[in-house]
């Protein structure tokens, strides 16, 4: 199960699609052989990177029994289930948890203006969902609309004692980090694991902030495994080097709306999956889209190679 001492760096896994939009359960199996041979720490499906949104609720339930019976207990498999139904959340939770899911991630509904808005939907969610689920908190504001604060985020450590991650993606979020970890020590209140998001793009910086790892769709997990593995053998300079050669990767990943349809490509150049195929509505890839891409692969090759 994950836990407030969950550390390392978690990928969020792709959901593979063939032309056709249907799923491809081959390429689920061979993404999946794909981060456990980059050594990652755990793996997390059905999330923004893995098109979660486009999947009906029995889709859902088979990607997770697929991929679980798959990595069949290596590594930890942390399961997505935000949604606006709660009985949907709540099927398939308990679903994912009985065929050995470790936890859940979740972020706010669309539409929560308020502190007290976001404290009250998690404490329905967590009645919902029931008293044994760990459970992450994704902070990704660019994408739900709904800000937390840090003081929230403090009552509800007090409050829910299964909330014992927080996927951290907000943007600029550096201070949130600081503030969130000196304010808990200073105020005796439970240490939970952070884990960052958005790509791993401010990855160095966020470790030396006081994050745990990384729970992020970048499709070079395993050069953030190498960073966090730097950093915390105590070479942050070293972990810097290294983040530096795939800092233009991973920023050209980032982009809002295109970025999902790069990183699927780039999988497939890798041969973790067979096709790039975004569910419609979704990205496709330009003839400029392409050689943009050739060039930054050849660069990074390069720069390995120096």
């Amino acid at each position: 199960m994950i836990s407030e001492n969950t550390k390392g760096v978690y990928a969020i896994a792709a959901t593979p699609f063939a032309e056709s939009g249907d799923i491809d359960y081959l390429s689920l199996d061979s993404l999946t052989e794909f981060y456990l041979e980059c050594r990652v720490h755990g793996i997390a499906i059905l999330g923004m990177m893995g098109e979660a949104q486009k999947l009906l609720l029995e889709e859902s339930v088979q990607v997770a029994q697929h991929v679980l019976k798959r990595v069949a207990g290596r590594v930890p498999v942390v399961v997505g289930i935000t949604g606006n139904a709660l009985d949907g959340m709540r099927l398939l939770c308990r679903s994912v948890m009985d065929d050995g899911a470790a936890g859940v991630f979740l972020a706010p509904i669309m539409g929560l203006r308020t502190d007290e808005q976001v404290y009250a939907y998690y404490a329905t969610v967590f009645e919902a969902i029931g008293p044994d689920i760990p459970v992450a908190y994704q902070d990704y504001p660019q994408s739900s609309g709904v800000y937390v604060s840090v003081a929230t985020l403090k009552r509800m450590i007090r409050a829910f004692p299964r909330l014992v991650m927080l996927k951290h993606e907000d943007c600029p979020g550096l201070a949130k980090i600081t503030q969130l970890r000196s304010n808990s020590a200073r105020e005796g209140i439970r240490r939970i694991s952070i884990l960052v998001g958005n790509g791993g793009l401010y990855f160095p910086q966020e470790l030396r902030r006081g994050a745990d790892g990384a729970m992020t769709g970048f499709a070079y997990p395993d050069a953030l495994v190498q960073v966090y593995e730097r950093s915390v053998a105590g070479d942050a300079e070293g972990a810097e080097d290294i983040f530096d050669r795939y800092l233009p990767l991973c920023r050209h990943e980032q982009q809002p709306g295109f970025g999902l349809a790069v990183r699927k490509e780039i999988l497939r150049r890798r041969g973790a999956i067979a096709t790039a195929a975004v569910r419609k509505p979704g990205p496709t890839l330009t003839a400029a889209d392409h050689a943009e891409l050739d060039g930054l692969l050849a660069r990074l090759e390069r720069a390995l190679k120096g």
